[in-house]
This record gives C-alpha cells, structure tokens and sequence, in this order.
C-alpha cells in the first residue's frame, strides 16, 4: 500500500492549487458556493493526474532504472507491477470521472454559469483532454525538444480553466497568461537539471536531453523569467486590474514575485537543485516566504478594500 501511495504522487498534489485561481482572483475564495465546486475539481484532477503518473511510470520503468533518483519509483524499483501500476492507472481516471459525476453542478448563481449538465460535460472534456494530452506526452511527446515543456505548461493552463468552468468565474487573459509562463519557466528550469546530469555524469535522463545544453537552458530560462516579470508588473499597473480590484497599490505585490523568481533562478542555476519543482516550494523557506508575502498582500487588496 506504501508503494501504491508512492506510485500516485500525492505530493504533486500541489501543482493542482492552480484550480483555486480563478475563485482567489475574483475575490469569492471566502464564499462555500464556490469553494465547494473548486474543492470537487481540484480532487477529480488530483486523481486524473495522479493516473497520469502511474502510467508513466510504468512507461518509463526501463529508462527510470538507469536514473540515479528514478531507479527508486515503485515500478521501477520493482515494487509495484507493471500490472498493478496499469490497474491504478484506470482506477485513478474512473475515480477522477465519478467525483465529476457525483456532484451536483447546478446553474445557480455562485456556482456556475451555465446549465449542471453542460458543466458536467465540460468539466470531464477537459480532464479528458488534459489525460489524452499526457498520455501521448508519455508515449511520444516527451521525447520532442521543447514541445515536450510546452506541454507542461498547456497543463497548468487547463487546471485554470477547469477552475474558472467550474465556479463560473470568467477568466481573464492576464490570468492564463501569466499561469502559462510561470509553468513554462518552472519547466524549463526542470529540465535543466536533466541536461546538467547529462553533461556531466553522461546519464540520459530522456533521449531529447541531447539536444539541449547548459547554455541553451541558462538563455531561456533567464529569457522567461525576464518575460514573466515584466509582463507581471503589465498586469499590476494595468488599468483593467486597478479598476477591478479598485486598488492602485496592485503593482506592491510585484516585489514578492521579484524575489521569487529571482530566487528560483538562483536554485537553478548555482544550487543547480530545480529538478522537482514541488520539492523546492515545499523546502525553500525564502520562497516560501515570497508566496505567503503575495498572498497576504492580495488577500488585503482584493478582500479588504
């Protein structure tokens, strides 16, 4: 059972906050009608991508032996089946489908904006895309340079979408836009750990490592991160933003994502310790910091003004 428990990853769980997004933005996070539709979400999309993991890993068992840290997953180690992990694999979708199914999307205010039915068709169009979309990364994708970061960050996207569908928050471009280039930083950075244990221990994380180098990932990465600060302190000087939060003191969250990034960048590129990014949020107290300083600053923009 410990290594079913592993097999699942819930501490990736994390990654699924993005489904509280679109509710904290528009200022309902403190309202159960929408909290409880957000909380059924980020539950059916732990288990589809917790799903997603286990085949996976069972995809990549034989690769993963060859990795100094992946030889250790449950299938790869030997510890769960090849069997076992395809069997928790569809558990995981059937149980991420009848959560979706088992509550009652209504089309009252509060909840969503269109009719229970139609919510519920579109809430499972989307896992299934996100699923279909993972599976043919697993397969196939994975293995093409840059397409399979992009993929990564598509991902992060639709666990915003699916949380706006869901509450019936409207989302806004500044929202998915800044979602998809944090995700792509954040996967980029990632991937840089894989290509610096390529050039120095020759170990080959996945075959399109050999078309990255150190250089290349140090350009992009920094190129990104350049990109999503600026584009973040766009979106806080905004007029549309001030409007409404009806606050001009949007743009005082920007120092916390500053230091966060910079931080990031400072694990990536001289900790050289980016390869899980879950892993650093959880043991990065300055990071940490960061997020809890922009949380509480936004908290007493949008829920105090």
């Amino acid at each position: 059972m410990k290594n079913i428990i592993r097999l699942l990853r819930p501490e990736q769980w994390l990654k699924n906050v993005f489904v509280f997004v679109p509710v904290f933005f528009d200022g309902h996070i403190t309202e159960w009608s929408y909290v409880a539709p957000s909380l059924v979400t980020f539950a059916a999309f732990c288990m589809a991508a917790s799903g997603v993991y286990c085949f996976n890993d069972t995809i990549d068992a034989e690769s993963d032996r060859l990795h100094p840290k992946k030889c250790h997953r449950p299938v790869a180690s030997g510890a769960v089946t090849v069997t076992a992990a395809y069997v928790q694999t569809a558990l995981c979708q059937l149980l991420s489908t009848a959560t979706v199914l088992c509550y009652g999307w209504r089309a009252e205010s509060g909840t969503c904006g269109a009719e229970g039915y139609g919510v519920t068709a579109v809430l499972l169009s989307i896992l299934g895309l996100y699923v279909a979309m993972n599976a043919v990364y697993c397969l196939w994708l994975k293995q093409k340079p840059i397409v399979d970061v992009f993929i990564i960050a598509v991902g992060f996207v639709l666990r915003i979408v699916i949380g706006g569908v869901a509450t019936g928050v409207e989302l806004t471009h500044w929202v998915v836009l800044m979602s998809f280039l944090l995700a792509l930083f954040l996967a980029f950075a990632k991937r840089r750990d894989d290509v610096v244990m390529f050039e120095s221990k020759g170990t080959i994380a996945r075959r399109n490592v050999v078309r990255y180098n150190v250089d290349f990932m140090n350009q992009t990465i920094t190129v990104l991160a350049s990109i999503t600060m600026v584009c973040y302190i766009m979106y806080t000087v905004s007029p549309e933003v001030i409007e409404r939060f009806n606050s001009r003191y949007v743009y005082v969250t920007s120092v916390f994502v500053l230091a966060g990034i910079i931080r990031y960048l400072q694990v990536t590129i001289v900790d050289v310790k980016s390869g899980s990014p879950t892993r650093v949020l959880v043991h990065d107290h300055f990071i940490q910091a960061c997020i809890v300083g922009w949380t509480i600053a936004f908290c007493v923009i949008i829920y105090a003004s």
